[in-house]
């Protein structure tokens, strides 16, 4: 069966990268089903992004999952008492990882697409240009591939699960000309894990600086709203 008649989960947050995966997906015929979460994170502007990139791009349907893991803590995005940092080179993983979120989010994706009978999903993760998340690396996403294909009904009945990472092996810059190509606005993104209710970004934290960083060596300007 090509990929024209497949079914894709996405998962989508708003950002740059998953913006970025979306098109990717529908760029290769899929019929794509966006899953985007409110979580707990302390911004919630990157979800008004989702929602508009999954209308751009003509997605099936948009589903948004409310859990909570600011319950459980121990991020600067989820946890009230810890405040997220300006960014800083360092090689620790820094406290903006939100513990498990990867492994969380993949596996409600691996729920969905058991009822859509959807044997595809999508992540924008990214082991270049980020800020060391483990669950950003491919050995994660082949062991999270193996799981699912020991875990599902679907995989028990002979349908074998994909983790398509598309942007795994991209700098910023190579991810920004690819959505380019394929249409991606990107001043319509939510990558600052501090922007104001009106999507502007802080311009300081890890995910700002990376951005900006991708802008300047694909000779782009930079199309964010900056809250200075």
């Amino acid at each position: 069966m090509s990929s024209a008649n497949k079914k894709a989960v996405i998962l989508l947050s708003g950002g740059l990268d998953s913006t970025t995966t979306l098109a990717i997906a529908q760029s290769q015929g899929f019929e794509c089903f966006a899953l985007s979460f409110d979580y707990g994170q302390k911004q919630k502007s990157e979800l008004i992004s989702a929602t508009l990139a999954a209308k751009i791009f003509n997605t099936t349907k948009h589903r948004v999952m409310k859990i909570s893991l600011s319950d459980i803590g121990g991020s600067a995005l989820t946890d009230n008492n810890i405040d997220v940092p300006d960014f800083v080179e360092s090689d620790e993983i820094p406290i903006t990882y939100v513990p498990a979120r990867n492994t969380i989010f993949l596996s409600y994706a691996l729920a969905w697409a058991e009822v859509l009978d959807c044997q595809d999903i999508f992540i924008g993760v990214n082991a270049l240009d980020y800020s060391g998340y483990p669950d950003c690396r491919q050995e994660y996403i082949d062991a999270f591939e193996t799981m699912a294909n020991l875990a599902t009904k679907q995989s028990f009945e002979g349908q074998k699960i994909s983790i398509h990472t598309p942007l795994i092996k991209l700098n910023k810059a190579q991810i920004i000309q690819l959505g380019l190509d394929l249409g991606v606005d990107y001043k319509n993104t939510t990558s600052c894990y501090q922007a104001n209710d009106q999507g502007e970004a802080c311009g300081v934290c890890d995910a700002c600086e990376y951005r900006k960083i991708g802008f300047i060596k694909a000779g782009i300007d930079d199309p964010t709203r900056y809250q200075n």
